[in-house]
């Protein structure tokens, strides 16, 4: 025989667990605080996209002042080919360095407007998140 209830939930047969508000309302609550969670690790994904960028935006200003503090032990005509293929390599990480750090700042705004929405949604929020 089969029991059912119009709040309950069956977790063996034959047995009816009866939903209390309390456990819905905790169900929700779980429910949107894994959504902030997952916010809150995709702005940490960001912010280290961001850490990178940074970083590869100080390697090429380091070989140039490198090559600027030795530039009296060297001709720059005699290795004028090798001076290019650094300069354009330079001139690359550099690129790549501001397309990272753009990208990552637009990401953090889109996941702060995110968290914004979420603490409009829920009150609770708003005491943890400032």
């Amino acid at each position: 025989m089969k029991a059912s209830h119009a709040l309950g939930r069956c977790t063996k047969p034959g047995v009816v667990a009866v939903s209390t508000v309390a456990e819905d309302s905790q169900h929700g609550r779980a429910e949107w605080l894994g959504e902030v969670e997952l916010i809150l690790a995709e702005k940490r994904t960001a912010l280290s996209l961001l850490r990178t960028g940074i970083a590869i935006l100080a390697l090429p200003l380091s070989v140039l002042s490198f090559l600027v503090a030795t530039s009296q032990l060297y001709d720059a005509r005699n290795v004028l080919s090798l001076l290019i293929a650094l300069l354009s390599m330079c001139v690359g990480l550099t690129l790549l360095g501001i397309f990272l750090v753009v990208r990552a700042v637009l990401k953090i705004h889109a996941y702060d407007s995110m968290l914004n929405q979420a603490k409009l949604r829920h009150r609770e929020l708003s005491t943890l998140l400032r």
